[in-house]
């Protein structure tokens, strides 16, 4: 199955916090997700498209953790600043401050990227691990066409300004920071949410303007351009829960850490995120054709939650979506249906649905009592 989108509103739709001053307003994009559940708390504009500047690293983040786990790249490694990095990004915007030649591990390089933005690191790394920049940011625009993010288009490993070749939306960066913390959880908690970082003897600070001022804020990415204004995708996770947020298009720094703060506080304290079923819980079943079975058992792939609001005492409406009947062969634990979790009038959100046994093919006499009872049902 494709990659699951995330449950959004219509373009221009909000989900919003009670009445009162347009909530948020500093940020013109903005988009809320709980993670646990899957469920958006709170769009605006979240399909709008949008120079994200340095928040392109994130990609470039993930797609490095997606090489680690695949064995096509090491922490250990050792890539050197090229003539060519070293006349694009010497002394261009925020860096590492690499010399030429001056060869850098990809550990410290990941390190660099993820907590002080390093433009030059970038694309070091993306010359060292796929030959050119050029190379690299082809697999960047593959991977996000992998995991949805349809909306998206990168030119440059590191953000900067290129007349608008590389754009994204809220959307999309919520599902790409949702890619990266539930595929590389041990890689997140490692490179992310530092303070900062010395290199060559230069210390430079973390700018996350919720890092320490939101419990269990552990990144991820601030960005700013002149055109792009100032942005955030951000992370926090408390009790279980993890909160995602995007906030896009602030006039200056202040505002971008006030509405990410206040984003990010509110979602925690106005919902509570409720069980629905336990990893591998029965949920339903689907109908399968030219099965030895008549039917499949569909179980939760990962724990199932809703998000409610705080007090609310509503049910969920849950229904099992598929394309079927599924067609046998059927092994056990394949992706092959959505739970879909409607509350109120908030958008639903979908999360999968795996076989919960293996289906092999009917034999004839299967098929035999199969028809026949198609004929009775």
């Amino acid at each position: 199955m494709p990659a699951l989108a995330l449950a959004t509103a219509s373009p221009g739709a909000e989900v919003a916090p009670a009445a009162g001053d347009e909530p948020f307003a500093e940020a013109p994009i903005a988009l809320l997700l709980d993670m646990s559940s899957g469920q958006v708390l709170f769009a605006r504009d979240a399909d709008r498209r949008f120079m994200p500047a340095s928040i392109t690293k994130v990609m470039t983040l993930f797609l490095a953790f997606e090489m680690i786990e695949e064995g096509k790249l090491s922490p250990g490694q050792s890539f050197a600043m090229s003539e060519q990095a070293h006349r694009d990004w010497y002394g261009r915007g925020s860096r590492m401050f690499l010399e030429l030649g001056e060869a850098v591990t990809v550990e410290t390089l990941l390190l660099g990227i993820a907590n002080v933005s390093a433009n030059d690191a970038s694309a070091v790394l993306a010359e060292g691990a796929a030959g050119s920049v050029e190379d690299w940011v082809s697999l960047m625009n593959a991977k996000a066409r992998e995991i949805g993010m349809d909306d998206t288009h990168f030119g440059t490993p590191n953000g900067w300004m290129d007349e608008g070749r590389t754009f994204t939306t809220a959307h999309d960066l919520a599902l790409l920071a949702r890619e990266m913390i539930s595929r590389h959880p041990q890689l997140y908690r490692y490179y992310l949410g530092r303070e900062g970082l010395a290199h060559r003897g230069i210390a430079q600070a973390n700018h996350d303007p919720i890092r320490g001022k939101v419990e269990g804020a552990d990144g991820i990415k601030t960005g700013f351009t002149n055109q792009a204004g100032f942005g955030f995708l951000g992370s926090a996770e408390r009790d279980g829960r993890r909160l995602v947020m995007v906030a896009a298009g602030a006039g200056s720094s202040r505002e971008r850490a006030k509405v990410s703060i206040a984003l990010m506080e509110w979602g925690f304290a106005a919902f509570d995120t409720r069980n629905l079923y336990d990893a591998g819980a029965h949920v339903g079943h689907a109908l399968v054709q030219e099965g030895a079975q008549r039917t499949v058992p569909l179980v939760a792939a990962a724990p199932i939650k809703a998000t409610f609001p705080r007090g609310a005492a509503g049910t969920p409406t849950l229904t099992i979506r598929y394309e079927g009947p599924l067609q046998a062969p059927l092994d056990a634990g394949e992706p092959v249906a959505e739970l879909e979790i409607a509350l109120g009038d908030a958008p639903p959100s979908r999360v999968p649905l795996l076989t919960g046994a293996a289906v092999p093919q009917a034999n004839e006499w299967q098929r035999l009592l199969n028809g026949l009872a198609s004929l009775f049902q």
